[in-house]
């Protein structure tokens, strides 16, 4: 055997002991490359589909299956064929996937992390009828924005949404409506916006009217006047504040640091049916949200998504922000902050779909009447949560010091309210507004 001949054998049988060896975030990708060059199932049986559709908004958390798509990291495992498709609404997204690819529609994506339990419960499905729906990652963390109207800029309105409680009363003294909008009922942003105005003493049911608006269309409907303040993903934040339409009042991560916001969501029979190319799809996401947690990615990142195919957005209406660059408006800007947006982590912390989290968004909704105060939370976390599946994708891709286990530990909010997962009851009891619940 040539010494070349003995050098490649070598390289070969050590490349897959190199990326266990490699912990660091920062060469991670790159050493997955090395260890898979044809693709993760080049030496096995490949997935059992070429690839599937799956849906997307026009959100910067989105940012993982674009660039899986963009960078052909799809391709490397197995899945030529997948498709990123554009949906018009978080409310166009769940009838999509209630239809599945077999009827022209899709089978996952991106999606707010309390879908997959409103879903597979029929909450919010045509006819109650349940959808099973698996949470298979999560796709980031933090850099949601609380914004407000002009109307209120001279108020020392913040993370403390009290100074908007007395100019609310007036609004509607006068005969005016009030409201507030989210993107979906139940789901992250209509959670955030409803924490943050019940901490600041204001009823999100009886002081103001929330109302849904698709997240690319919150900057246009503010500026003519439909809604005092908003909660939604970016870019829209930062577009807003960039119109001097409005002003952001908190990003979201100060209200929860490190809070789950999107997940990657499939149906339930379609992971079953090919678990193969449901670890194939996961281990391509996994690999771009590495990607995308780099600081050294973010501008080519925020040039890739703002593409007139993905979400036609400026690219300084998407930069600051994940990087943790905070334009408040009204003069306030933060630079290199830590609350820019999380895909990674250090070791996939943010990715890694804990059940605790998943315990508080369930929790909540009871808060708001979407559920009932009796549900089993557990064991509905527990039929919808595949962790299981997670840790099985981070083991293809050789990845060492992962998380593991159900719970991220107790959690604790800028109002100094905390929720205990093993005594979600005792977190509802805290709390003076809400729906009920004595």
């Amino acid at each position: 055997m040539s010494r070349k001949t003995r050098a490649a054998s070598l390289d070969l049988a050590i490349s897959r002991r190199r990326v266990l060896q490699i912990s660091s975030t920062a060469a991670l990708a790159a050493a997955i490359k090395t260890a898979f060059p044809g693709g993760a199932f080049a030496e096995g049986a490949g997935p059992e589909v070429k690839g599937t559709k799956l849906g997307y908004i026009a959100l910067t958390d989105a940012a993982p299956l674009v660039i899986a798509k963009e960078k052909g990291i799809f391709d490397k495992y197995g899945l030529p064929e997948m498709e990123i498709l554009k949906q018009a609404s978080w409310g166009a997204t769940r009838d999509n996937m209630a239809l599945g690819t077999k009827a022209n529609g899709i089978d996952g994506g991106h999606i707010l992390s309390p879908k997959p339990y409103l879903y597979g419960t029929g909450k919010v499905m045509q006819n109650n009828q349940p959808l099973p729906t698996y949470t298979l990652l999560r796709l980031n963390e933090d850099c949601q924005g609380l914004s407000v109207s002009n109307e209120y800029k001279d108020l020392p309105v913040g993370t403390d949404a009290s100074p908007l409680k007395e100019a609310f009363a007036k609004k509607k003294a006068a005969g005016k409506e009030v409201k507030a909008a989210m993107t979906f009922p139940g789901g992250t942003h209509d959670l955030w916006i409803r924490y943050w105005l019940a901490a600041g003493g204001i009823d999100p049911d009886k002081d103001v009217a929330t109302i849904v608006v698709p997240p690319p269309q919150m900057v246009a409907n503010m500026k003519v006047g439909n809604m005092d303040c908003f909660c939604v993903g970016e870019p829209w934040n930062e577009q807003l504040v960039n119109q001097d339409i409005g002003f952001t009042a908190a990003t979201t991560g100060e209200i929860w640091f490190r809070h789950p916001e999107k997940v990657l969501g499939m149906r339930a029979d379609w992971v079953d049916a090919n678990p193969k190319a449901a670890r194939a799809i996961m281990m391509a996401v996994m690999e771009a949200q590495i990607w995308c947690e780099k600081m050294e990615n973010k501008q080519e990142m925020a040039e890739i998504i703002g593409r007139r195919q993905w979400f036609n957005v400026p690219v300084p209406d998407i930069i600051g922000r994940i990087k943790g660059d905070i334009n408040y408006g009204r003069g306030k800007v933060a630079k290199g902050t830590n609350l820019g947006m999380k895909f990674w982590g250090d070791k996939g912390e943010s990715s890694y779909p804990w059940k605790s989290l998943d315990t508080w968004f369930v929790t909540e909704n009871i808060r708001w009447g979407k559920f009932d105060p009796t549900l089993d939370i557990k064991a509905l976390v527990d039929k919808t949560n595949r962790s299981d599946l997670w840790l099985e994708a981070a083991k293809g891709l050789g990845l060492e010091g992962t998380p593991t286990g159900d719970s991220r530990g107790v959690e604790k909010f800028f109002d100094g309210k905390v929720f205990d997962p093993k005594d979600p009851m005792g977190y509802l009891k805290s709390l003076s507004i809400k729906r009920g619940i004595a």
